[in-house]
């Protein structure tokens, strides 16, 4: 999973989006966890869009500005049709990311690079392939009745929650799949892993376009691929927030998982089953991104590396805990306090972030997670200044003194007094799943 961060989102060359959007569509066949069960029936001829709407099913698209400069070359704006459903996109809207692949393949030359570890990437790499999850991901017929007795705002936070999750596994499949691709010649160990993890997150992605199916919906997939704005991270970047996204959807899987198991009554949709599973591939993910860490000391052992470290620490735990409380109906209709979910996900999540992170923010201190309450408290603002009735240029500037607020809290909150933490001297790697 790779989870979103308050960043603005630079273009990128569209012939990167080229490249993406046709390796992606050769492989969307992953997103179905069947269809190596029905693969001799994949050459029959599609519903069309709007065959699939006079079905019952909606299909959903990612409303893509026809100005932005993140839009393919030559690509024209999407049409709104009939039985399409449209998604804001917004500040903590979940993106797509890309990255400098001549950097990444630098990066990883073993001619180049004296530091890489083959033998630590030789028995990830044995992780990967023995896939434990191969056969996990079975639905039943508990999810359809399921959601048919959801209703009201649960319902529709439901939904939402599908769909964000779905995007956000459909956005680590993008780009782990491309780097697969570009490093097969570099380093084919590190790139089988890429390739092996773009399988797993295809697998999640697929699983929750089928849950959005229980309720009459699918994601478009394919336009998604072609025409969202892509963001663009330096290599160095990438490592430092998918590691901490990995992480982080790992503290939150297993969460969930437990205190449903020890509250069965609050079981709305079977999804849950499975976490316990989901969140181990999520923590291969991280243990894999923990390594390409240890493969560039530059990145964990100077000034600059604390710095980043804090900042893009920061930037998941204020985005994470924004978006949630955003959607309380969620976490209540699950037997959840979002915001005591939330600091034990971060604290947590902050732990094992330690072990490699040269420095981490101090978010046991109550005064941290009392900058996350007014952090919220000036976003309902926000949101409710976009909810008026006034014209836009009049939110606009009702606005601006609370970005400046938020701003101002953000800052305070990474100035924070930090935590030295991490070290380039590691133990013998030992794969294993940390509970």
């Amino acid at each position: 999973m790779l989870y979103n961060l308050l960043l603005p989102s630079p273009p990128a060359p569209a012939k990167v989006f080229d490249q993406m959007a046709s390796s992606a569509a050769m492989d969307l066949s992953l997103l179905n966890p069947a269809a190596m069960r029905r693969h001799a029936a994949s050459a029959r001829p599609r519903v069309a869009p709007s065959a699939a709407a006079a079905l019952g099913r909606r299909v959903v698209r990612f409303r893509v500005a026809a100005s932005s400069s993140g839009t393919a070359a030559g690509a024209k704006p999407a049409a709104k049709k009939r039985g399409k459903t449209e998604i804001q996109e917004t500040l903590l809207t979940p993106r797509v990311y890309t990255t400098d692949f001549d950097e990444m393949e630098r990066l990883f030359n073993a001619e180049i690079n004296k530091q890489l570890n083959q033998e630590e990437f030789d028995a990830l790499l044995q992780e990967f392939k023995t896939d434990y999850n191969q056969t996990h991901f079975v639905r039943n017929p508990e999810f359809k009745a399921a959601a048919d007795k959801m209703e009201g705002p649960l319902r529709q936070i439901f939904v939402e929650f599908l769909e964000r999750s779905c995007t956000a596994e459909f956005s680590g499949f993008l780009l782990y799949k491309e780097l697969g691709r570009r490093l097969k010649k570099t380093n084919p160990v590190v790139a089988e892993i890429f390739s092996l993890m773009s399988r797993d997150e295809a697998r999640h992605a697929g699983f929750l376009n089928k849950g959005l199916s229980d309720f009459n919906l699918a994601l478009d997939l394919g336009f998604l691929t072609k025409a969202r704005k892509y963001t663009f991270f330096k290599p160095k970047f990438i490592f430092y927030a998918t590691y901490l996204s990995e992480k982080i959807g790992y503290w939150r899987y297993i969460t969930i998982f437990r205190h449903l198991k020890a509250n069965p009554e609050y079981q709305v949709y079977p999804i849950f089953k499975y976490f316990e599973n989901w969140c181990q591939d999520e923590n291969r993910h991280g243990d894999f991104f923990s390594a390409l860490l240890k493969a560039q000391p530059q990145f964990l052992n100077d000034w600059k590396a604390k710095l980043w470290s804090r900042f893009f620490c920061l930037s998941v735990y204020v985005t994470m805990y924004l978006n949630d409380c955003q959607r309380t109906a969620f976490y209540e209709g699950i037997g959840l306090d979002t915001k005591e979910f939330d600091m034990h996900v971060i604290i947590e999540t902050n732990r094992t972030t330690a072990r490699i992170f040269p420095a981490v923010l101090d978010v046991e201190n109550p005064e941290f997670k009392r900058k996350l309450d007014r952090m919220v408290e000036i976003n309902q603002k926000i949101l409710a200044i976009g909810q008026s009735d006034d014209i836009p240029l009049v939110k606009n500037l009702k606005r601006i003194p609370h970005i400046a607020a938020l701003v101002s809290e953000i800052i305070a909150a990474y100035l924070m007094p930090p935590i030295e933490s991490g070290s380039v001297d590691f133990a013998e790697f030992e794969p294993q799943l940390v509970y």
